[in-house]
């Protein structure tokens, strides 16, 4: 089944939310892609080469990711990509990928 338009714009939206912090995260733990793969796989979801069930095994794996990290505004912005990634299975993590990266800057302008 393809997305509907609201969708991806919800996609879009949380994708440029979560692009903005995944530095943040990178910062603190560059070995770790985990993240970057989440995005990569909504990306690729978005042009129909992903199922959802790729998308949303990305997205787990970028929540660990936030489990994985000490570091706070690293974690929200793991988290980030996580919702980001999981709004090709529901739409309504879109704001949530949103919540996470707003959380993240403020977390790291705060230290």
């Amino acid at each position: 089944m393809s997305p509907s338009t609201d969708q991806l714009i919800a996609a879009e939206e949380a994708l440029a939310a979560a692009r903005e912090v995944l530095p943040i995260f990178l910062a603190v733990e560059p070995g770790d892609d985990r993240p970057s793969k989440a995005l990569d796989a909504l990306v690729a979801w978005m042009k129909g080469n992903a199922t959802v069930g790729e998308v949303r095994q990305a997205a787990f794996d970028a929540h660990e990711a936030a489990r994985d990290v000490s570091d706070l505004p690293a974690r929200y912005a793991a988290r980030s990509c996580g919702q980001a990634a999981s709004v090709a299975h529901v739409i309504t993590h879109a704001p949530h990928a949103i919540r996470y990266a707003q959380k993240a800057k403020a977390e790291l302008a705060a230290e």
